[in-house]
């Protein structure tokens, strides 16, 4: 399994359009000092939630994320004043063929979850006791660097491992995955696979699990990441990527070397019995050779 964070990338505005007062109208002004982004977020605010908002262009996540960047003038307001500010913001800086395949996405999987049934209902919300380690779970409660160091090993500059996941939970995640490939294939159903690299696994937000990486990702994994990638958003993850990848003698064999589309990646290790399955990691490579061949020489 594969959780992409991604920290989106903002501009700031130089107009806004100001919220109803009351009489219907809505109109256009110029932006104050006042009122513009901040360049760093309230790392103490405590943002209001957008769950409830899945008809939005863009993900609820995003917007409890942007909301730490909002003026000061601004925080105390009403969630629908912060909502109509930060969706302006996201509307004038997003192209409108970038909105039109979000909403083909959103409807591609809301198709798949009309008609998909889950076998395993308890995977959908997060239950943390089950889900996780006790020592893991120790670590994040406790939120700093040392207990955070405490259960991991560092084998590479920049690499963590550690002990994460309940063994009852890997063997839900895995039933329910293999269930829905059932499907997939009893339905004649086509599906997008993770990446153009794999012919064969599943994306987990897809049929249904959106809303449980959600949290994954902003109660447990953007505390460390804060601690230990801040100088790539690491404090601001607010969209995710994930995904099951399958292997095997009659799938995919291997996946070559390649750079991961985000700025911090959790990968777990799957299965029943096997062999093989090692992870190797090169470097991280510069902008300019992101895309292009692996040198043999290139670390």
């Amino acid at each position: 399994m594969s959780i992409d964070g991604s920290a989106e990338r903002r501009k700031q505005p130089t107009q806004t359009q100001t919220p109803s007062t009351g009489n219907g109208n809505c109109g256009i002004s110029s932006m104050s000092l006042a009122n513009r982004l901040r360049l760093n977020p309230n790392k103490e605010h405590k943002p209001d939630s957008y769950d409830d908002l899945h008809q939005l262009e863009f993900s609820p996540l995003l917007f409890s994320s942007l909301e730490r960047y909002l003026p000061p003038t601004m925080l105390n307001g009403s969630r629908d004043l912060k909502l109509q500010y930060m969706r302006d913001i996201l509307l004038r800086y997003s192209s409108e063929s970038e909105r039109t395949r979000v909403q083909r996405h959103r409807e591609y999987r809301q198709k798949i979850i009309s008609h998909y049934q889950p076998v395993h209902k308890e995977l959908y919300t997060m239950q943390a006791a089950q889900f996780f380690v006790p020592s893991f779970l120790k670590a994040i409660n406790e939120n700093t660097e040392d207990s955070f160091r405490s259960i991991m090993a560092e084998p590479a500059p920049g690499i963590y491992t550690f002990e994460m996941l309940q063994p009852y939970f890997c063997e839900l995640l895995l039933s329910e995955v293999e269930t829905f490939e059932r499907w997939v294939i009893e339905t004649n159903f086509r599906i997008m696979r993770p990446n153009t690299m794999n012919r064969y696994g599943c994306v987990l937000d897809d049929f249904g699990l959106e809303t449980m990486l959600d949290k994954l990702m902003e109660d447990f994994i953007r505390p460390m990441s804060r601690v230990f990638f801040p100088e790539v958003g690491g404090s601001t993850l607010d969209s995710h990527h994930g995904f099951v990848v399958e292997y095997g003698t009659d799938k995919d064999a291997e996946l070559g070397f390649h750079v991961d589309d985000s700025e911090v990646t959790l990968n777990v290790c799957l299965g029943k019995q096997f062999s093989g399955g090692e992870l190797f990691f090169r470097g991280i490579r510069c902008d300019k050779h992101v895309n292009s061949e692996t040198q043999s020489e290139v670390r």
